[in-house]
Formats: structure tokens, C-alpha cells, sequence
């Protein structure tokens, strides 16, 4: 995660805190943004991502299903199977290149909540870009307000997007 963090959602998370800068906001005021791309993109985006890698197909995602372990990118909802199944440890660690190993993690992760964890954590993140946004000093702009609005939206769709 901390991998995505300073390749995608550094520069978004920090965008929103310039703008609040930008707009003459104390920079308390300004972490509230950059919690809100943190959290939104950074972490709920991903962890959708990781699980609709497992879930979504290949049309919807506009790449191959299963991309990330076929990778031996380990996401997620398989580090969540893992806690369950700590036999998975010994399949994760002999990598992805036998197409057996990718079966049985699927298998493990079919059995476990992996999936499961994985949006629940999305939706708990997705819950602190909000929350982020509600924090932000009142204002009377009408503009403004259905920024805010559309922004708390964008919440809701990060976590129930399919694809």
C-alpha cells in the first residue's frame, strides 16, 4: 500500500491540500482535504480495486480478472485469506507461475472473508474522506455546498463501483 501511496495518491492527496491552501485555508484546515484523497483514493480506490480484481470480469475491468496474482501481486483480500488460512502462506510463497498455486489461493480466498475484509476496510476509509469533508469549516456559498456534496457522493461511488 505504501507503494501505491507514493506513486498515485501522494500527488492527489496533496493537490487537494494545495487547493485548500490555495483558497487562503489554514493548513489545519488544509489536512482536511489531503485526509480526504488519502483515504478515498489512496485506500478505499485500492482496496476496491484489489477486490474487483477477484470479482469483477474481464470486459468490466478493461483488463484481465485475476491480473494482480496472475502478477504474483499480492492484494488485499488475499492477505486477509491469509489470517484465516495460514497454510496460504506456503502457496503465496511459492509464487503465482503455477497456475495450481493461483487455483488453491482462489480456493482459500472462496473460503474465507477475504473479499469480505477488504470492503469492509474500503467502506471504514471511505468513511473517514467523508467525515474529512463534514469537517470542514460551514459556509453559506452555494457553490461551495454542492462541491462538498458532490465530493461526498464521489465516497459512495468509489466503493460501490464495478469496475
Amino acid at each position: 500500500m505504501q507503494k501505491t501511496y507514493y506513486k498515485t495518491a501522494s500527488l492527489i492527496a496533496n493537490s487537494c491540500k494545495a487547493i485548500a491552501l490555495l483558497a487562503g485555508q489554514t493548513t489545519e484546515v488544509a489536512m482536511l482535504p489531503y485526509e480526504y484523497g488519502k483515504n478515498l483514493v489512496w485506500l478505499a480506490y485500492q482496496l476496491i480495486d484489489d477486490v474487483l480484481d477477484f470479482t469483477g470480469t474481464s470486459a468490466s475491468l478493461g483488463k484481465g480478472s485475476l491480473s494482480d496474482i496472475r502478477h504474483g501481486i499480492i492484494t488485499a483480500p488475499i492477505l486477509f485469506a491469509m489470517e484465516e488460512f495460514p497454510q496460504l502462506h506456503a502457496v503465496v510463497d511459492q509464487g503465482f507461475d503455477n497456475p495450481a498455486n493461483v487455483d488453491l489461493a482462489l480456493e482459500y480466498l472462496g473460503k474465507s472473508r477475504g473479499i469480505q475484509r477488504a470492503r469492509e476496510l474500503a467502506t471504514k476509509h471511505a468513511n473517514l474522506a467523508a467525515a474529512a469533508i463534514d469537517s470542514l469549516p460551514e459556509s453559506d456559498d452555494e457553490d461551495l455546498r454542492r462541491s462538498r456534496r458532490a465530493l461526498l457522493d464521489l465516497t459512495l461511488m468509489v466503493i460501490t463501483r464495478t469496475k
